[in-house]
């Protein structure tokens, strides 16, 4: 069974998932990373959701605002050995949830275009391709998507 908690970017396990998730992405982009690196800081992040199963802590995402009406999901990632049990699916359900709950209409996200399971799990949960926003504008190694999660 996979528990899940809401909590802060100041929890010692969303933490612990984060450098997991940072050393994880260093070896998928090189020094690509560096670029993506300085728009991924905790400290502007207040909204964090942590998965457990069996009181381990195994996957994680946050949401931060991006504008008035959507919330913008960060710092996704599972472990490797817990991947394919649906529990990022679960993660980010909660993340929309909490999203909703807060009075926001809509999510958005960027992810690397290398990163096919991540594409895969947005493209299932109901997330459309957009143009690049914002710092991901005319970056060819990053797609970024939206949904509408109001009621």
């Amino acid at each position: 069974m996979i528990n899940l908690k809401r909590t802060t970017s100041e929890d010692p396990d969303f933490i612990a998932l984060v450098l997991e998730l940072d050393a994880d992405l260093a070896a998928r982009n090189g020094e690509e990373q560096n670029f993506y690196g300085q728009f991924n800081k905790l400290d502007s992040i207040k909204h964090v959701v942590v998965a457990y199963s069996q009181s381990t802590a195994v996957s994680c995402g946050a949401i931060k605002v991006f504008d008035t009406s959507s919330m913008e999901v960060k710092r996704m990632f599972t472990r490797p050995e817990a991947r394919g049990n649906g529990i990022a699916s679960q993660l980010l359900a909660e993340l929309e949830r909490w999203t909703a709950e807060l009075a926001f209409t809509r999510c958005v996200l960027e992810t690397g275009i290398r990163h096919t399971e991540a594409i895969s799990l947005y493209q299932k949960s109901g997330y459309q391709l957009i143009p690049n926003y914002g710092q991901y504008a005319g970056v060819d190694t990053s797609v970024c998507f939206e949904k509408n999660i109001a009621g």
